[in-house]
């Protein structure tokens, strides 16, 4: 049985997710241009996390205007890092279950 993350595991999600990853935090607009997306469809995605407690956001007013920051949380790291570890099994079984069937 899978044990994917149904939260993490839609694209937007994950590539949130996986950016956020390696760094502290990053502004809304930088990983806006990172997915490629509206800024409606980032915010979405950004709730969909903040809700089980995966990310936090950040407000500050910098050059008069109001920029937004977000990072993950210990919670969102730590499934982050179990989805990750689940995607690896699942490769790892599918790539083994080719080279038997040779």
């Amino acid at each position: 049985m899978s044990r994917l993350n149904t939260v993490i595991h839609a694209p937007n999600r994950l590539q949130i997710c996986a950016f956020l990853a390696p760094l502290e935090e990053a502004e809304f607009q930088v990983l806006r241009a990172e997915l490629d997306v509206s800024d409606s469809v980032l915010s979405k995605h950004i709730k969909q996390l903040e809700e089980v407690g995966y990310v936090k956001q950040r407000k500050s007013k910098r050059d008069g205007r109001q920029r937004t920051w977000v990072r993950l949380t210990g919670k969102g790291r730590r499934a982050f890092e179990c989805h990750v570890k689940e995607l690896k099994r699942l490769l790892a079984a599918a790539e083994a279950s080719t080279r038997s069937g040779e």
